[in-house]
């Protein structure tokens, strides 16, 4: 049999270790190119995603299709024909698909290591206890919990079945939030002096779960707002002192019967830095921020989003006073569950904790105090330091 061998070509080097990648000659430039990685399926952490409502379906599901260390494993409904048909259109086998009465039997499942929480959020306590006991590991979407109480009862359900929580702050997860972060960090604007963040949305069905405070537990603050709050701690990577906080619900509008319309808050930082943040169910789409600094800002449009973030850079340069700043996009959602499975996979804490989440819960809570005292929180005590990303 003729031996083929590529003349003047460098060997790949191929690492034993899974994670670590397939390095190739350079094309570009002499050093070599390490190829993407991907787990072999009988290495990737087997998530039930449970609920499957518009995330789930519209992107859960299909991120877990470009993942790396991830794969769907069972899924959980109440709705049958929903669940028989996604089973379907997934692979799912019916042994792996669960109603929210037969879920405790996923014990029993070896192929699913993780549970993903997608359900509103008063479900959250309930599943990710159930899920706990059930020996898997937990990533919950935010908010947390409808009170610091239940986020409490979830950390601490975790703890003693010795399983990881992590809270899905996607926003964490994605490159240009993190840029923006690190460029804080080394001081590229300056010292900050003020954040102003702002996402809010036009209402939609009022007769969806998110408008009843009792699935809820709050209106715009907890769904939308709580990315202003989250993504401005993790970008100053500090935690807020203080609260000031005005809340309005239109008395005619059916929307907001049980839940708040808009609130406008203000978080005071250590070293006086004052972010003020809004959120609000009832205005055109608006996810953008901005950190200004005393040698310049940034700010960051669709910065909640999905996809579409544009992110500029404003410098006090003559000839460049505003940057526009490229960066790849990735799938957020594929990143977070990459994340927690490597967290898995090493037995590593995440660092988007249920720590995190009880964090945000104790400053929403402040926030709907001080919105009807009409008077400025303390935060001092009631937080714990040094949780945010290092």
């Amino acid at each position: 049999m003729k031996e083929y061998k590529m003349q003047g070509t460098p060997p790949a080097h191929v690492p034993v270790k899974t994670d670590s990648p397939i390095l190739l000659e350079g094309i570009h430039s002499k050093e070599p190119e390490p190829m993407p990685i991907n787990y072999p399926e009988d290495q990737q952490i087997g998530y039930a995603v449970i609920g499957l409502g518009h995330l789930t379906l519209g992107e859960i599901l299909p991120a877990l299709k470009e993942c790396k260390k991830s794969k769907i494993a069972a899924l959980v409904s109440g709705h049958p024909e929903k669940l028989k048909k996604t089973g379907l259109m997934y692979n799912v086998p019916e042994s792996s698909q669960y109603s929210y009465e037969d879920f405790d039997e996923i014990a029993n499942n070896d192929d699913v290591d993780a549970v993903f929480i997608v359900l509103p959020n008063s479900m959250h306590k309930e599943f990710t206890i159930r899920s706990a006991k059930a020996g898997k590991h937990v990533l919950c979407e935010k908010p947390m919990a409808i009170s610091s109480d239940e986020c409490r009862e979830m950390i601490e359900a975790c703890k003693a079945a010795s399983v990881k929580l992590m809270i899905a702050y996607r926003i964490q997860y994605e490159p240009f939030n993190t840029y923006v972060k690190n460029q804080i960090r080394e001081k590229a604007i300056g010292t900050v002096k003020f954040v102003e963040a702002q996402n809010g949305q036009s209402s939609g069905n009022p007769d969806h779960w998110r408008y009843k405070k009792a699935l809820s537990g709050g209106g715009a603050l907890p769904d939308i707002g709580i990315y202003c709050l989250n993504t401005t701690r993790f970008i100053l990577d500090a935690e807020p002192e203080e609260v000031f906080a005005y809340q309005y619900s239109n008395p005619k509008d059916p929307h907001f019967k049980e839940i708040d319309e808009m609130v406008n808050w203000q978080m005071k930082f250590p070293g006086g830095v004052v972010a003020q943040c809004s959120t609000s169910y009832q205005i055109h789409t608006s996810k953008r921020y901005r950190v200004v600094g005393d040698e310049g800002w940034l700010n960051l449009d669709n910065a909640y989003g999905y996809v579409g973030q544009k992110l500029l850079h404003g410098k006090p340069e003559e000839h460049t006073p505003v940057q526009e700043i490229s960066i790849k996009h990735v799938n957020q959602f594929a990143q977070e569950m990459d994340y927690f499975s490597d967290c898995i996979l090493n037995d590593t804490q995440p660092y988007t904790s249920g720590e995190v989440g009880l964090q945000d819960q104790i400053i929403i809570e402040a926030i709907y105090e001080s919105a009807k005292t009409g008077k400025a929180v303390s935060l001092k005590g009631k937080l714990q330091k040094n949780l945010n990303r290092g």
